[in-house]
């Protein structure tokens, strides 16, 4: 028999849950609270194999009720059951300690399934939840990439000995900018980018624009 508590400030809500899990059969909630506090107070009497979180409660809300149980009780699997699927929800929560994430939408099958696999040591995710984080991850590694190639740059100007408005020069250059978006950017004539240019060429031995982005960048 799974134990499970169920904390949500939906009445209704509460109600349904419990009457889809008794009937499914095979588990049993031992309790449900309306927010963190209250189910503080009944963990201090029984504990569940797991618990079905909401996480926008009065009083005590579901990121900071997962925080404390995860210290008190770190034996509870918690599954986070909720509308809200934004990145810091989300990181928030699995980062606590929840071992799943659901939408409410998510339906009955789904929720009893996140159960049995979260008793079983397996981490549930929402399918929308899933497509968040992978955004999340891709959003991360551009940025990391991003940074790196910017470091580079940098050690590179550094080594080359530039002065500044060569480094800046040399950064629009990596951008893919023309001589002419140069010379519009820093407000000063063509002419003026041309020789920066060839002097930047000069200093890391390189007459091929195409070559010192490849080098600038790699």
């Amino acid at each position: 028999m799974i134990e499970i508590l169920l904390v949500d400030d939906e009445p209704l809500l509460l109600e349904s849950l419990e009457i889809v899990l008794t009937i499914k059969g095979g588990y049993k909630v031992c309790g449900t609270a309306g927010n963190g506090l209250e189910a503080l107070k009944l963990l201090k009497e029984h504990q569940p194999n797991v618990m079905l979180i909401d996480l926008n409660m009065p009083g005590m809300g579901g990121i900071e009720l997962i925080k404390e149980i995860k210290k008190l009780y770190p034996e509870i699997k918690m599954i986070v059951l909720t509308t809200f699927y934004d990145e810091k929800n989300i990181s928030e929560a699995l980062s606590s300690g929840a071992s799943g994430y659901l939408l409410k939408d998510s339906g009955k099958d789904a929720i009893i399934d996140a159960v049995e696999q979260t008793v079983k040591g397996v981490g549930v995710l929402d399918v929308k939840v899933m497509q968040k984080l992978t955004g999340m991850l891709a959003s991360k590694e551009s940025y990391e990439n991003a940074r790196t190639i910017s470091e580079n740059i940098e050690v590179r100007m550094q080594k080359a000995g530039l002065t500044e408005r060569e480094k800046e020069i040399s950064k629009l250059i990596a951008d893919g900018c023309t001589n002419a978006q140069i010379a519009s950017l820093l407000f000063i004539s063509e002419g003026t980018v041309k020789n920066y240019v060839s002097v930047i060429y000069d200093k890391f031995d390189i007459k091929d624009r195409a070559k010192l982005v490849a080098y600038l960048k790699g």
